[in-house]
């Protein structure tokens, strides 16, 4: 018999975990978790997806593309525009790097603690809720 799971939470390290949900939270319209503190911050969304922002005290932010600390994971988020999206992303404290491999398919940027993330673009005949 295999193993069936179903993913049901992510959860970043970071410095200061409320800064990073707030940010999160801005960029996507998922709900705070209602437990949230210092230490561990959570946001949610209706049918279960858990995104968890943890905190570390040592904490060293990749430095994508540079392997010196490397990524280790990385969040893809599909957006209708990616112009509009870079800017509100700009906007909220987001990092866009100079490497930029995804042509005018989709871009890189880190969010406020250094974690890298993509933005897909889809165009205005694909449905995002579909996703």
């Amino acid at each position: 018999m295999s193993l069936r799971m179903k993913l049901t939470a992510i959860t970043l390290d970071c410095p200061d975990p409320q800064a990073l949900a707030a940010f999160y939270q801005q960029a996507t319209g998922l709900e705070p978790h209602p437990k949230s503190d210092a230490d561990f911050a959570g946001l949610s969304r209706e049918d279960g997806l858990f995104i968890g922002f943890q905190r570390v005290d040592a904490y060293r932010a990749p430095r994508w593309p540079d392997q010196t600390v490397p990524q280790q994971f990385h969040l893809d988020f599909a957006v209708d525009n990616l112009d509009e999206a870079e800017a509100r992303l700009l906007q909220l404290g987001a990092g866009k790097p100079d490497h930029q491999p995804g042509g005018d398919r989709w871009r890189v940027f880190t969010d406020p603690a250094g974690h890298p993330f993509c933005v897909v673009g889809y165009g205005p005949t694909q449905n995002l809720e579909a996703l």
